[in-house]
């Protein structure tokens, strides 16, 4: 395809707008909510109301009101799963907050009004005709941020408090494995035919088609808005297979080992060598190593995650090691890779100044030139939160995820079911990887955020029972707490059964 037909592609698809099935979508989804919550069990009404709306909205349809967050693929579902756990799930019994947890959330929702209260002034840019002015950010704005804030959190607030046992772990992993095999069926259309289902559904594509185009071929955008969060979705049913393979669980009577190669096949076809070396590090890992190895490698990878931003700006990341590696594979992807570190260090270099609490929202973190055109690229969500709120908007985001995962990796010592521990341990590698993600893209999203929560909850659990007395004396004998069973070693208690 030459340049004029991408221009072409791109003009007609900025000149889109969602069309009425589009806003009907959104507009009847907490009816399909409903529906989940009155049919099924709260756990998989929950995950599917969270998965099917990431998988099956449109992206970039909003119902906007006049001072509150817009309504979109991202807060209905989440809202709806709100309304369906309190109107209709059984409320499990609730366990008490870690201390790290209750700083973090605290972070998190006070962090917008630091910011604002630091950003008041306007910034002015220098141009040239003369500076020009972005205006400063008031409390209205951080309030708008907080309640952003609070809706983004709710899958995981829901997730940690609905999908704590052994089974819901399961359950995530096998309708992460389920929605991942219907899902393929149009990934597969679209990499035959190029990417236009969101088109012909909901009457718009919402991303530049020409980035869609690789290797001769096309990537799958489906319903997510970009070939890269495909693959990744994809990557995250390759590991979730796996697991299901070590344990070897059916998926809907099919053989475990099918399903991890089909899916594995449809990764191939997304050509996303990032994603592709996910699934290529982690599925064999999976299944080849000890659930505390794994647990290990998640807890590392989060640690790089929460250190790249001192890591780049003390230039200690390895950018040219990476950069030689992705020009052996192409000098396309050593180019993209060279653009978003080069946009990474320029918007560090402007954060620099507002490093702790950021610029705030509303392009006052991004990088002007003289005649006033915004010339940055934010591809990295850590990037963006640095910009926007600073280091410590960033490590309270981040931290979550990652305190997910430090607790799941911690939990595993005290697991005795060896399918707990295979499915703890790779959620926790799911998560992990999510965490990761989040460095190139901003693939952060209510599914994500219902992962950690789910993982966070199980940990929990775990961990509290773990804390529990285990043992009393009855007429000389051990007397085991009821509920659990003794392991064979006689070193460490079973401290949680599947219900």
């Amino acid at each position: 395809m030459n340049e004029s037909s991408r221009h072409n592609l791109k003009v007609a698809s900025l000149m889109h707008t969602p069309n009425l099935i589009a806003y009907t979508a959104l507009l009847i989804w907490p009816f399909i909510s409903l529906v989940l919550f009155l049919t099924r069990p709260a756990s998989q009404a929950l995950i599917w109301t969270i998965l099917g709306g990431y998988l099956l909205l449109p992206v970039g349809t909003s119902i906007k009101f006049e001072g509150i967050p817009p309504f979109d693929k991202n807060s209905i579902p989440s809202l709806s799963a709100l309304m369906g756990c309190l109107l209709l799930a059984k409320k499990p019994s609730a366990k008490g907050w870690s201390i790290a947890l209750v700083l973090l959330l605290t972070m998190l929702m006070v962090s917008p009004f630091i910011t604002s209260e630091l950003n008041g002034d306007p910034r002015v840019v220098d141009g040239v005709y003369g500076p020009w002015v972005i205006p400063g950010v008031g409390t209205y704005d951080a309030l708008s941020a907080t309640v952003g804030q609070f809706i983004v959190l709710l899958p995981m607030l829901l997730g940690r408090r609905f999908l704590q046992h052994s089974l819901d772990s399961e359950g995530l992993l096998r309708s992460l494995t389920v929605a991942g095999l219907i899902y393929s069926i149009p990934m597969l259309i679209e990499v035959r035919l190029s990417p236009q289902l969101h088109t012909w559904i909901y009457g718009y594509f919402p991303r530049e088609f020409g980035q869609q185009i690789r290797d001769g071929g096309f990537r799958p955008v489906v319903f997510l808005g970009h070939g890269l969060l495909v693959a990744f979705f994809a990557a995250t049913t390759v590991l979730a297979s796996s697991a299901l393979y070590k344990t070897q669980t059916r998926v809907k009577r099919l053989p475990p080992l099918g399903v991890a190669v089909w899916l594995s096949s449809v990764l191939v076809l997304c050509k996303s060598a990032g994603s592709l070396v996910y699934a290529a590090a982690l599925a064999p890992l999976i299944v080849l190593t000890r659930p505390r190895i794994q647990g290990l490698v998640a807890a590392i990878l989060v640690s790089v995650a929460l250190a790249y931003p001192l890591l780049r700006t003390s230039h200690l990341f390895p950018t040219e090691t990476i950069l030689d590696v992705a020009g052996e594979i192409s000098a396309d992807r050593e180019g993209s890779m060279q653009v978003r570190f080069d946009q990474e260090t320029m918007l560090l270099q402007h954060a620099a100044s507002r490093i702790w609490f950021g610029w705030g929202r509303f392009g006052r973190g991004r990088v002007y030139d003289e005649w006033g055109k915004d010339i940055t690229i934010t591809d990295g969500y850590w990037i963006i939160l640095i910009t926007s709120f600073g280091l410590f908007g960033f490590f309270a985001e981040f931290g979550l995820l990652a305190l997910a995962v430090y607790r799941g990796a911690r939990a595993l010592y005290y697991v005795g079911s060896s399918s707990d521990r295979i499915h703890l341990a790779a959620l926790a590698l799911i998560v992990a990887v999510n965490t990761v993600d989040l460095l190139p893209n901003s693939s952060i999203s209510p599914w994500t955020w219902l992962l950690a929560g789910a993982l966070l909850g199980r940990a929990d659990l775990v961990l509290s029972r773990a804390r529990e007395p285990r043992r009393g004396t009855v007429s000389g004998q051990v007397a085991v707490r009821p509920g659990t069973d003794r392991q064979s070693s006689g070193t460490r208690w079973m401290i949680d059964r599947q219900h």
